[in-house]
């Protein structure tokens, strides 16, 4: 057996699934030493290491840079499931019906994984909060979901802003909202695609006007640039009769592949967070329409079906409550569940 099956069968054993516990490179290597069949010498086991790191398929993944390493099986199984969403519909479903070779999956949810990321750090750094569904999409849920559920949604304050350097919202305008009937957010329902095609197109962009029925305006949201202005045509066509905005982001394979997994890019700073961002190349071939309000009765029925749903009732409750637009990441981490109503949120 080879260095690099040895390693895969011992760093499952020895790295922790949680990345906060991950292991230095001294340390694994010490570690790793006591367990394979013959000697190599630090520098090799460095080596595959890094380059194993760099694998979507391998047990073994880096934190930021040189921080440590962390078991690869630590990925939110929901996240990986619900990545499936963004692999175009030509290389068919990742489930029983699914034909493509183990790799060039594994490939295909690293790059959506990677795009969905680069997508919701971009949208929060510009205030418009990202929140994705993910547990409506995990295993033994129904096909049809794809059709009812976006793959996120974006969330935007209208009584919020920047007060030196600080997000935050504004009373006077909440309470000016409340006693006018405004509403002081909206929600914005994306559709998250690697690829368009002609063959996919259709079934995509109305995926979008389905599943964002129920919200303030839909988006269908494209990792790779449409160099056909034909395919570009037909879906700018769509999108102005039927109010759905549509952008691609420049972001093709070989620009995915090269950057770093999903969960390094989680985890960059803002400053080499920003050497990604000057690789998007935003291109919108239609506005979206925004609507006056959500459709109440519509989302109080599918917070009763989704986890996600309830997860966004009480995201926008405590923000309301407290007076500060959280990030959904930041209202998970306060760990002190909300018992409002989901009626106190105002559409």
């Amino acid at each position: 057996m080879n260095l690099r099956d040895q390693l895969r069968q011992i760093l499952p054993e020895i790295l922790s699934e949680n990345p906060t516990d991950a292991i230095k490179g001294t340390e694994l290597i010490r570690l790793v030493k006591f367990r394979l069949n013959h000697e190599y010498s630090d520098a090799t086991l460095r080596y595959h290491f890094s380059i194993m790191s760099c694998d979507p398929t391998s047990p073994i993944a880096k934190v930021e840079h040189g921080q440590g390493y962390y078991n690869r099986t630590s990925t939110n199984i929901h996240s990986l499931k619900s990545a499936r969403n963004l692999i175009p519909t030509s290389q068919g479903l990742l489930g029983e019906e699914f034909r493509a070779p183990a790799e060039e999956v594994d490939l295909a949810l690293a790059r959506a994984n990677k795009f969905r990321e680069i997508f919701c750090r971009h949208n929060e750094y510009a205030n418009r909060l990202p929140f994705s569904f993910e547990k409506s999409f995990s295993e033994g849920e129904l096909y049809q979901n794809l059709w009812r559920f976006p793959d996120a949604v974006l969330l935007d304050w209208h009584v919020a802003e920047a007060v030196e350097e600080e997000f935050s919202i504004n009373p006077d305008l909440l309470e000016m909202c409340r006693h006018t009937g405004g509403s002081p957010f909206s929600l914005t329902a994306v559709k998250m695609k690697l690829d368009v095609d002609h063959g996919s197109f259709r079934e995509d962009f109305f995926q979008c006007l389905s599943n964002s029925a129920w919200t303030h305006g839909g988006e269908l949201v494209i990792a790779a640039p449409i160099a056909d202005e034909k395919l570009a045509e037909s879906l700018r066509s769509l999108g102005a009769e039927f109010g759905i905005g549509i952008e691609s982001w420049g972001l093709d394979i070989e620009t995915l592949d090269d950057l770093p997994e999903a969960a390094a890019i989680r985890v960059l700073k803002a400053r080499e967070f920003e050497a990604i961002q000057s690789k998007i190349a935003q291109h919108r071939l239609c506005s979206p329409t925004p609507r006056t309000g959500l459709a109440w009765p519509e989302f109080l029925e599918m917070r009763q079906e989704s986890a996600d749903f309830e997860e966004i009732v009480q995201w926008l409750t405590r923000s309301l409550k407290d007076q500060h637009p959280y990030s959904y990441h930041q209202f998970r981490q306060l760990n002190a569940p909300s018992h409002s109503s989901a009626h106190e949120v105002v559409a």
